[in-house]
């Protein structure tokens, strides 16, 4: 009588053998692999990609917001599209921050003031409304860069989201320090001058605090915009240094953690 291939695995292997050739649960077998590995392919693209580049959403989005500036009142197109895009950048920018819900609330609060200032109100005009509008958004940028700065610099291994985080910190802090130098403007008429052989017009609004402010912090200067008062030449001052310094810092920050970082 033959002899099957079970019966002789039980006379010639030991029962330990034999229980390890035998399928476990859980277990996969060589031909089960490749649709394993497949199947997790397809749930992993299944996860929404804008969740993982947020920051370089928000950092385009900005960005666009800045280019947009000088077209917002020169034609219809460039109206429109200013308003949309300043608007998108400021609902993202509560996005990818990823506010706590303690601190959800206050920020969808300071938006509203925050849109008023930037999209509705592009020049800046000399009211008690203008004022607190101004003030709101200046606050409403310092939440956001505070969260997105603990967001960045919390990370031990740097990716390109933490790069965009770091450039959308960038200008963000322009951003607000515009919203400051309207708020020196509105409480000093003569903080700013404006040279007239430059400029078209002798009242600052707010696309030149933003030139201003770019300028000083990159240390290029803004021809045509020269702080006056005491106050405007201290934030200048405070703004270049912080601008210098936020570069010095992520520059070290990146290296140590690349460094840091175990070689492949």
């Amino acid at each position: 009588m033959p002899i099957g291939s079970q019966d002789l695995n039980r006379r010639t292997l030991p029962d330990s053998a034999v229980e390890m050739l035998r399928p476990r649960k859980g277990v996969l077998s060589a031909a089960e692999l490749p649709r394993a590995s497949m199947t997790n392919r397809i749930h992993s693209s299944d996860l929404p990609i804008p969740a993982g580049r947020r920051f370089f959403f928000l950092f385009l989005f900005l960005l666009a917001t800045l280019l947009l500036y000088p077209y917002a009142e020169a034609s219809r197109w460039g109206y429109y599209a200013f308003r949309v895009i300043g608007s998108a950048a400021i609902v993202i920018s509560v996005y990818a921050a990823k506010i706590h819900r303690s601190l959800l609330v206050l920020a969808l609060l300071l938006a509203i003031p925050t849109l008023l200032h930037r999209i509705l109100l592009p020049k800046s005009v000399l009211s008690s409304f203008s004022i607190a509008n101004m003030l709101l958004s200046f606050v409403f940028d310092v939440v956001i860069v505070v969260v997105i700065f603990r967001h960045v610099f919390s990370k031990d291994q740097p990716n390109s989201e933490t790069i965009f985080g770091a450039l959308c910190i960038y200008l963000l802090v322009g951003f607000s320090f515009a919203s400051v130098y309207g708020m020196v403007a509105a409480f000093q008429a003569n903080a700013f001058y404006l040279d007239p052989r430059i400029n078209f017009h002798i009242v600052p609004d707010r696309f030149d605090f933003i030139y201003y402010s770019f300028g000083t912090m990159t240390s290029l200067g803004a021809a045509g915009i020269i702080p006056v008062s005491s106050q405007a030449r201290s934030v200048s001052i405070l703004e270049a240094i912080l601008g210098v310094l936020y570069l010095a810092v992520l520059i070290t920050r990146l290296m140590g953690a690349y460094r840091a970082s175990p070689k492949n």
